[in-house]
């Protein structure tokens, strides 16, 4: 897959919406897990997305690297929980659409705040990364990192195991001071070590800020990298209510929000966490 020649092709290009708010709202399991457990749900929430009109689907993949499996339990089957992925959005996809393989975090820090080795973490990424261009699919998508080593790391291992596009969004905590993720980096440091080290896209999702400061984000990229930028922003600023995590922003001002992004620079757009098929469809009536 030539993802520049895809994008020149069609200039703006939808992926899909949030995966875990949408099976928790079906009351579903939220974990790769449910590949094997419910594969229909995922089959249909895919066909779904596609009938809303994304170009790209994601395997619901993202915590099925084997640091972060084992950390919830041995009993993980996490091998076939990608293959069942990739396999599942395959099925799903009709006509000119694509899979990307989704590789989120371990949920763990590398040394010294943490006690793993980058060479670990390297291991752990090119092990999923082999797994899923061997169930098929079309580009891997490194998503949802706070730290850059750790996107380094998965960046590299993705590089080595598959001649496939790779695009790695890192989740920003403010736009202030050249915008910061969690651990510190700007948007600069990340633009330019990311393309330094082979990725085919860059960009940002999920985070704490809202689609119109996500914008700003990508304009900051775009000073920085001539790579595509991909944006997939939350449905608003995360809001605690009651004890839980809700986002409320509507579709139609999650679609002006995406307008903002893509006049910003981004021409790879979606949604992540509170976003659902409803966000995804006001984007595209307002793209197509």
């Amino acid at each position: 897959m030539d993802l520049l020649k895809v994008i020149d092709d069609r200039k703006v290009i939808i992926f899909d919406g949030a995966m875990g708010t949408e099976l928790a709202r079906r009351g579903l399991e939220t974990s790769g897990t449910i590949n094997l457990t419910g594969p229909q749900h995922i089959l249909d929430f895919h066909r779904e997305y596609i009938e809303a009109g994304v170009d790209v689907l994601t395997t619901n993949t993202f915590t099925m690297n084997r640091i972060s499996a084992e950390s919830h339990g041995p009993a993980i089957d996490w091998r076939e929980a990608n293959l069942a992925g990739v396999r599942l959005a395959r099925e799903a996809i009709a006509g000119d659409r694509f899979v990307f393989g989704d590789l989120g975090p371990t949920g763990k820090l590398l040394e010294p705040y943490g006690t793993y080795t980058e060479e670990q973490f390297y291991d752990n990424f090119r092990e999923q990364a082999l797994i899923l261009a061997e169930g098929g699919a079309d580009g891997l998508i490194i998503e949802t990192m706070t730290d850059l080593r750790e996107a380094l790391c998965a960046l590299k291992a993705c590089r080595a195991a598959a001649e496939l596009p790779v695009i790695v969004t890192m989740s920003y905590a403010t736009t202030a001071k050249g915008g910061r993720t969690v651990m510190g980096s700007t948007v600069a440091e990340v633009a330019i070590a990311l393309e330094e080290n082979g990725a085919d896209a860059v960009g940002a999702n999920c985070g704490e800020l809202s689609p119109e400061e996500m914008a700003q984000i990508a304009a900051l990229y775009k000073e920085h990298t001539s790579l595509p930028v991909l944006i997939q922003p939350n449905a608003g600023k995360p809001k605690l209510v009651e004890g839980r995590t809700v986002y409320d922003m509507s579709p139609e001002d999650f679609a002006d929000g995406m307008i903002k992004c893509l006049e910003s620079g981004a021409s790879l757009i979606g949604g992540c966490c509170g976003t659902t098929l409803d966000h995804l469809k006001a984007v595209v009536r307002r793209i197509r």
